[in-house]
């Protein structure tokens, strides 16, 4: 789930329940609003946009049916998950004849809650994914959202140009951030699966017990949580096809069952008896050396021979040269658009500072910078000091230094401190994921701290 930014909508009127959920939800990764009844939460729901809602069954002034039909009148496309206690089984399983995505019976288990949120909005991201492609399928050759004018890319070009008329599986591989996904999907939509499914599974991002359940899919009964029949991203990528982020870290076991079904096509759901068929295209991609884990006996030899068939290699954003700044100025056009904002252009000095810094993140690290400028600066022009300290090749706080003299000209001891404070919020943001609560323990402030600080810092 990862890359998108999901909202969840919580009704719960016990307040410690409440709390724990929020804090539960929000180490997730996600975006919480929590209200005490299902009045609030109605009112709420229509004041901003949710992916999920998760609500108690009984509530006081309007109870969790209540809420459920009150989305479901809307013709929303949020989804909504019923919390219930063990003698109201029967309700919520009601609520779910009347359109509710599943329900969580009390007391509430961690792993529980945090596995039936994963599935409704991994469902509801695939729904919007298979929407997306009816509507923007097209005829001639498109690379969506993959820029770059370097000689190593006109290479990747090429290259998916032609792997996409084959039906070939293709071993995608270089660092975290070069943009796999993307040419996963450029290769998908100029093949002639184009008309079918792509599905995304990061195998590196689901647990090793789940993610069987995951790409084969379960039968009703086979394990605790596994209330009905599920099919699994095989089935729902039939004809079409899928893209395995992140092979590296599959396990030895499933590792054996997905060489079976790239040489027989065919696969059994978990507890299942009924084997099943798979006619789906796979792309494959990794930012470690499988030629080293096959060396160690971490990955199967002949999985590796049979998925590298035709190998693309993604060059680091450092090897890329001149397409730094062209990036960089695709995504300040972006967000000015997407922030409503006015910030007309990078510095030569920024761009400099640009070209030398390494980019461990590569592109995806780029654009989370721009975005993070944008909404800071709101209009005029990026200088040098504008970025962060660690692509400027000074640190604030090197520059004045405990016992040492101030320089004659003095210091701009406002802007040092401002620099200084913003870069470490930034750093501890991006070393926590984006997560407020683990960012705030990292240092040592109060959650409401934090948030204030971002709020004033445009964050």
């Amino acid at each position: 789930m990862g890359v998108k930014h999901f909202k969840i909508l919580l009704a719960e009127d016990d307040e410690l329940s409440r709390q724990n959920l929020v804090e539960l939800l929000e180490d997730e990764g996600y975006e919480v609003k929590a209200v005490g009844d299902g009045k609030e939460a109605m009112e709420e729901f229509v004041r901003d946009k949710y992916h999920l809602v998760i609500t108690d069954l009984r509530m006081p002034r309007a109870d969790g049916l209540e809420v459920l039909k009150f989305v479901g009148d809307l013709k929303s496309e949020a989804l909504v998950v019923i919390i219930t206690g063990y003698g109201s089984v029967d309700s919520a399983v009601e609520a779910m004849k009347l359109g509710a995505f599943d329900y969580i019976v009390k007391p509430l288990k961690d792993d529980l809650v945090k596995l039936t949120v994963s599935r409704a909005l991994s469902y509801l991201e695939l729904k919007g994914e298979n929407l997306i492609l009816r509507q923007n399928l097209k005829s001639q050759f498109d690379l969506g959202k993959l820029i770059g004018y370097s000689e190593c890319m006109k290479q990747v070009f090429e290259k998916v140009e032609k792997v996409a008329r084959s039906d070939s599986t293709v071993l995608l591989h270089g660092e975290s951030g070069t943009g796999k996904e993307l040419v996963a999907r450029a290769i998908h939509a100029n093949s002639e699966r184009r008309h079918r499914p792509l599905i995304t599974v990061h195998c590196g991002a689901i647990p090793t017990e789940l993610l069987e359940s995951e790409l084969f899919g379960h039968e009703k009964g086979s394990f605790t949580g596994a209330i009905r029949t599920k099919p699994g991203k095989f089935e729902l990528a039939e004809g079409g096809t899928i893209f395995l982020d992140e092979i590296g870290d599959m396990s030895p076991a499933l590792q054996v069952k997905l060489l079976r079904v790239i040489q027989e096509k065919q696969f059994d759901r978990v507890g299942g008896v009924k084997t099943l068929t798979a006619d789906v295209r796979i792309i494959a991609a990794t930012n470690q050396n499988l030629e080293s884990l096959v060396k160690e006996r971490k990955f199967r030899e002949d999985l590796y021979y049979r998925i590298n068939v035709i190998p693309i290699y993604l060059p680091p954003l450092r090897e890329r040269g001149l397409d730094i700044p062209i990036l960089a100025n695709h995504f300040l056009k972006k967000f000015n658009q997407l922030r409503k904002k006015q910030v007309k252009r990078f510095s030569q000095d920024a761009i400099d500072a640009m070209l030398k810094y390494e980019w461990p993140g590569n592109v995806r690290e780029l654009e989370n910078l721009v975005e993070m400028l944008v909404v800071m600066k709101e209009e005029g022009e990026i200088g040098l000091f504008d970025l962060p300290e660690k692509m400027r090749g000074t640190r604030a706080e090197n520059i004045v230094t405990y016992g040492e003299v101030l320089p004659e000209e003095g210091v701009d001891y406002n802007r040092l401190v401002y620099e200084f404070e913003r870069d470490l919020l930034f750093k501890a943001l991006n070393q926590c994921g984006g997560v407020k609560n683990k960012a705030a323990k990292l240092l040592k402030l109060n959650r409401t701290t934090l948030v204030e600080k971002l709020k004033r810092f445009g964050m």
